[in-house]
């Protein structure tokens, strides 16, 4: 049958989660804001918060603050994001940038393995964390390889040939649970047991899954993780990072970039360095304090809303949005650019149109939608359940129809802007 405005009304209703968009800044509510995957929204208590640290705990307490709240807040908010992505105590830290972290674990990783001179990844992998890659490996002389598990459709891996990949001298195997253009996700736990299996070690970036989709690093046994915080954690643009290091690794381990956060005593400063115990030896200098404790507000608000309830509404709501793209895209060029099963989905839908730069464009500066746009010819719509509502899906795609019945993407260059 038809899914109707009222359909998607009803749907609303019915949502248990519906009442956190409230706790959201919502300036314009006839825009429709589809780009969480990539900015989540400003949580309503963030500007609060910060205008407390701003004039009391920096206006007011100005260095005091450090030992009053500051000093602790990488190992404080990393406690935080542990709870949604599935690690105990002493395992998560906040620090630096996700393309740092991931440097930081790369190197720590190879190390474990001295005698592998291999590191596997693919090609749906977010570009910058194989520059990363690429960098890591020329700061060890080129001696190590890297190879990657392609993709034959632009969707999903060919996981066909991990096997061939995956051999005896792959130290290590780095991959984004979900994938960022497609949404395609891993079966993390499955890969972590194969990879273990032939004595490679595992590292995930969270990126695109940490508060979107069910993490469970210390259940699948994974080594190392990182991730960023301004996607579905609504942390803010450019907020920290953060990393995950398997507790069984910890003392093991040496992170490349030696800084005084990291350090044994950093008040002793002793001119010779000794690495702090546990997760604080992968700290490097003092974090952006302001932007640290916006990430703390916005993942409290996603521990109360709890990982299964915004799962399962996902699920429900990328389900919704492939059926009104079946029954009013698809006749009009459309294809779908992501997996069909919601196993292996996360929680942004790609829809692939040969239009779909232009398409973005006319949907942005004249039909208030705010989706994004990933090359070749996807349109990519983030879901976040914190704050989507049915009715905005509804309303998107018929926004979306628009834009192409009224011809309105001719309106604008095939020429790229400079973020899309």
């Amino acid at each position: 049958m038809p899914h109707t405005l009222d359909h998607a009304l009803s749907l609303d209703a019915n949502d248990e989660l519906a009442p956190f968009r409230q706790q959201f800044v919502i300036s314009d509510p006839h825009l429709i804001y589809l780009d969480g995957n990539s900015l989540g929204r400003l949580p309503a208590h963030t500007a609060v918060r910060l205008q407390e640290a701003v004039l009391d705990e920096w206006g007011t307490g100005l260095i005091r603050g450090w030992n009053a709240n500051w000093w602790h807040a990488p190992g404080r908010v990393g406690e935080k994001i542990a709870q949604l992505i599935g690690a105990a105590p002493g395992q998560v830290i906040v620090s630096d940038t996700t393309s740092i972290n991931l440097y930081k674990l790369v190197m720590a990783a190879l190390r474990l393995r001295p005698t592998r001179t291999r590191l596997l990844s693919d090609t749906l992998n977010f570009p910058s964390d194989l520059y990363i890659f690429q960098g890591c490996l020329d700061a060890l002389g080129r001696a190590h390889s890297l190879d990657l598990l392609p993709s034959s459709d632009g969707i999903a891996p060919d996981l066909d040939q991990l096997d061939a990949l995956l051999g005896p001298d792959t130290a290590l195997v780095s991959l984004s649970h979900v994938c960022f253009k497609s949404g395609y996700t891993y079966d993390a736990a499955a890969i972590t047991e194969l990879a273990h299996r032939r004595g490679a070690l595992v590292l995930w970036d969270l990126s695109h899954a940490a508060g979107a989709v069910e993490v469970a690093l210390d259940e699948w046994g994974a080594d190392f993780a990182v991730g960023c915080t301004y996607k579905y954690l609504n942390g803010g643009p450019g907020s920290p990072a953060y990393l995950y290091v398997n507790k069984n690794l910890q003392e093991q381990t040496q992170q490349p970039i030696w800084g005084w956060w990291g350090e044994n005593a950093p008040f002793a400063f002793d001119l010779d360095y000794t690495p702090a115990p546990g997760i604080l030896r992968y700290l490097v200098s003092s974090p952006p304090v302001l932007s640290m404790l916006a990430v703390e507000t916005g993942v409290e608000v996603l521990l109360q809303a709890g990982m299964p309830r915004l799962r399962r509404k996902s699920v429900q709501q990328t389900e919704y949005l492939i059926a009104l793209f079946e029954e009013r895209l698809a006749e009009l060029g459309f294809s779908l650019g992501s997996p069909r099963q919601a196993e292996q989905r996360g929680s942004h839908v790609s829809l692939r149109h040969p239009e779909g730069y232009r398409i973005n464009r006319a949907l942005i500066e004249e039909l208030a939608v705010i989706p994004d746009f990933r090359e070749p010819d996807n349109l990519r719509l983030g879901i976040a359940p914190l704050y989507t509502s049915f009715v905005e899906i509804w309303e998107a795609v018929e926004r979306i129809r628009r834009a192409v019945v009224e011809r309105r993407y001719e309106h604008y260059p095939q020429s790229r802007l400079a973020v899309t």
